[in-house]
């Protein structure tokens, strides 16, 4: 059975890190495209992040450039996204997502991208 699972949301003061993570079972995320998203109250789910299977391009949006990173571990079947220097409009639910195609589309930053979803972990940045 194919299931996707987020883990390391909380709450972190302004300044603070957290690193999330994509596991997953029953596929190999290696093969695909990885998403990472994020959905604020009364928002839309936004793209934040995403990286190819192919050559592991990422792509960023322009709000976490410098601040975030996007990586995969093939060992562990898991994708990353590492968050540095935290600012409350980062606190959301996020979301990683598969798409069924090895590397990141332009449009990647759409939610309809993708395929496959994770039921989100909670990212509260406040002090």
């Amino acid at each position: 059975q194919m299931r996707i699972v987020e883990s390391g949301g909380g709450l972190v003061q302004p300044g603070g890190s957290l690193r999330l993570s994509c596991a997953a079972s029953g596929f190999t995320l290696d093969y695909y495209a990885i998403g990472w998203f994020r959905k604020a109250p009364g928002k839309e789910r936004d793209g934040v992040s995403c990286i190819s299977s192919s050559d592991n391009t990422t792509h960023y949006v322009d709000s976490v450039k410098g601040r975030f990173t996007i990586s995969r571990d093939s060992a562990k079947n898991t994708v990353y996204l590492q968050m540095n220097s935290l600012k409350p409009e980062d606190s959301g639910v996020y979301y990683c997502g598969a798409d069924w195609e090895p590397a990141c589309v332009s449009n990647w930053y759409a939610s309809y991208v993708y395929d496959y979803w994770g039921q989100g972990t909670q990212v509260t940045v406040s002090s």
